[in-house]
């Protein structure tokens, strides 16, 4: 029998290349919120691959970018910290890229003084010939020397195994440090703010969703009258201009009123109980140099 092999692995890349959504296929499990705009994750969210003889522990970062402001210095930072006590990362790049870029090269910079275990993951395969695929990986190629390079759709789940084969062969012999039927170390709380954030960014403009911050200020279970099971959410949706909160409601409410339900639906289909969600807006225009904000965001070992 195979000796049980456990690690940790971080996954990093520029914003919006898919690191998220080859997530979700890893674990099979929706615990990274996707979105076609950048600086989508903002946590460092620990998630958790359980295979037969192995069991991977992955964190996904926020995406790199250039900071401005301490929200978005924050997020920078804890995608780096990520990086000190992993076993192996995954470095991700779209094949698009026409080359090596400013942020690439800087991500590059980084491996390199960390002297870690990477895997280059290529994702968007299907939208280049396989001629401009393989002169990329010739460019990245001669910047670092990679424990392999793998190209992938990241919206397909069978490129999913052929990824976690690879880092299951550069992990040593360890424990399990999580139960078999956990693939998440966020709290009910996160996991319900940013579904919530997750459908304000898929719903509203391009201006609106990076300016909001979602707060879970009551989290209760109870019995209904028929003694059926029913999670009490209520949630503050903040923003940073009153006129954004007009978008956030919509009129006559619709729009915070879809944002509800879609979010109560995955929400009940996460815990399996009914649950009874409740959403307020507020203006907070220096709520993103809150430190007491910015510490959730931070990365924890």
């Amino acid at each position: 029998m195979a000796e049980f092999k456990s690690g940790f692995v971080s996954i990093i890349g520029r914003t919006n290349v898919g690191k998220s959504t080859l997530l979700n296929n890893l674990i099979k499990e929706d615990v990274s919120i996707t979105a076609n705009k950048p600086q989508t994750t903002r946590l460092a969210i620990r998630a958790i691959a359980n295979r037969e003889n192995s069991q991977i522990i992955f964190i996904d970062t926020p995406g790199i970018h250039k900071p401005k402001n301490k929200l978005s210095e924050t997020m920078v930072e804890t995608a780096f910290s990520s990086l000190q006590d992993v076993d192996v990362i995954l470095f991700m790049i779209e094949a698009t890229s026409k080359g090596i870029g400013k942020g690439d090269t800087f991500i590059l910079d980084k491996l390199k003084e960390k002297h870690k275990k990477v895997i280059l993951l290529i994702n968007k395969i299907d939208l280049v010939e396989k001629e401009k695929l393989l002169d990329l990986i010739t460019q990245y190629s001669k910047e670092y020397e990679y424990a392999s390079v793998i190209p992938i759709e990241a919206t397909k789940s069978k490129y999913a195994d052929i990824v976690l084969d690879e880092i299951e062969k550069l992990l040593k012999p360890g424990p399990r440090y999580y139960d078999e039927d956990e693939y998440t170390d966020q709290t009910s709380r996160q996991i319900a703010e940013e579904k919530i954030r997750e459908k304000a960014l898929r719903f509203l403009n391009e201006e609106v969703p990076h300016g909001i911050y979602v707060e879970v200020s009551k989290f209760k279970d109870r019995k209904t009258s028929k003694k059926e099971d029913i999670y009490d959410i209520e949630v503050t949706i903040y923003c940073k201009r009153e006129s954004h909160k007009g978008i956030i409601i919509g009129k006559d409410g619709q729009m915070l009123k879809k944002i509800g339900q879609c979010a109560r639906y995955d929400l009940e289909r996460i815990f399996g109980t009914k649950i009874n969600l409740k959403l307020w807006v507020k203006t907070d225009n220096k709520w993103d140099e809150n430190t007491q904000i910015l510490k959730k965001f931070k990365y924890a070992k």
